[in-house]
């Protein structure tokens, strides 16, 4: 990225670099396929039907979500294969999907409680369809949401003989963490997720339930996950992009593909202050949360010695790493990859896709949509 385009565009901005958008979109498609499993990507990295497209223009079965909105802004633009890998409760939210169901070709929905499981069933029921849904089992302990590990079995069974559920699958999600008692490698934790998932599939099958899907697979865990003998799709979804915090297993940053452009908007030898802050680059990842492999809120490119340092709403500011004076006139364009893409990109309305020094404005279509 050269500033030969950059200077033609306002700041704080989001710019995504095309080319290592597509080619890291084909590796890891590359990746998966020769395991024989499925990719569904998951989109709520990008939020951008565009970018979902060039997905499964090479190669993937279909997508995954985050929400029911951003199910709906795919399907608008006219993709019918959507995963909503999230609980939908509530009467508003079960009649939206109601309506969706009846438009896609196929709808998957997360059930993670068997409260959730029979407001759905009720729905189904007086809607007159069945949902397709998919059982999430905390098989890592996260603690988020999840069927219990322990007790997964008898719960999923007991959802699939809720009326107007068709339980397809299972999966499961193990976030890469150095918490004492995980799996501290990407291989290791992707191969003990996989044979967990596929553990309590087996089970589950052996208790009469059919089980089309077995799924896990983050962006670090997922080609690991694929490999694992009966499982059949895993659902990255920062690997569009990458992003600081992917250093973390091995990503260099130049398969970064994302990045917010600031400019030095104050200066002086002790700190320059940028016009991008925590709403810019959001605070998800902080510096203090993995100091192991995050050194600021974001990697300030071609500047190693500098740090951004702390952020408040409006302001970013840089310092030396060794307390030298920083050195960055006002006026000077930064380009900055975020410690995490995902809350970065749902902080910009549009996005500056960037090839052969052309720049197009991409509106990101999914963000805002929370509920």
């Amino acid at each position: 990225m050269t500033e030969s385009w950059m200077d033609g565009i306002q700041t704080p901005a989001l710019v995504v670099d095309v080319p290592k958008l597509r080619e890291n979109i084909a590796e890891y498609q590359r990746a998966v396929d020769a395991t024989g499993t499925k990719l569904r990507p998951h989109t709520k990295t990008h939020k951008m039907p565009r970018i979902a497209k060039m997905q499964l223009e090479a190669g993937a079965q279909g997508i995954a979500v985050a929400k029911i909105s951003e199910a709906e802004v795919m399907a608008d633009a006219g993709i019918d294969d959507i995963l909503i890998t999230y609980p939908i409760i509530g009467r508003d939210k079960l009649e939206r999907l109601a309506a969706l169901n009846s438009r896609l070709r196929r709808l998957i929905v997360e059930v993670e409680s068997l409260e959730g499981a029979r407001g759905m069933s009720a729905l189904a029921q007086e809607s007159g369809q069945t949902f397709e849904v998919i059982c999430e089992v905390d098989t890592a302990r996260v603690d988020r949401t999840g069927f219990d590990y322990e007790t997964a079995v008898d719960d999923i069974v007991a959802v699939a003989a809720l009326p107007g559920l068709s339980v397809v699958g299972i999966f499961a999600y193990a976030f890469m963490s150095k918490r004492e008692g995980m799996a501290s490698s990407p291989e290791d934790a992707g191969t003990q997720e996989g044979e967990l998932a596929v553990a309590v599939a087996e089970a589950v099958r052996a208790r009469g339930v059919d089980l089309e899907i077995v799924a896990g697979g983050s962006s670090p865990t997922g080609r690991y996950v694929a490999a694992v003998e009966g499982i059949t799709e895993v659902h990255p979804g920062t690997y569009v992009f990458y992003d600081t915090m992917s250093a973390f297993y091995g990503i260099t940053q130049e398969q970064c593909a994302a990045a917010v452009i600031a400019t030095v908007v104050a200066s002086n030898e002790r700190r320059a202050c940028i016009d991008a802050g925590s709403k810019s680059f959001s605070t998800d990842i902080a510096p203090h949360a993995a100091p192991l492999y995050l050194d600021g809120f974001g990697r300030i490119v071609g500047y190693d010695h500098l740090r951004l340092d702390h952020l408040s709403e409006e302001h970013g500011i840089i310092l030396d790493k060794n307390g030298d004076p920083v050195d960055l006139p006002i006026g000077t364009r930064l380009t900055i990859v975020p410690n995490h893409i995902c809350p970065a990109v749902a902080l910009y309305d549009e996005a500056y896709f960037v090839e052969g020094g052309r720049v197009e404005k991409v509106v990101i279509e999914g963000r805002g949509k929370r509920i």
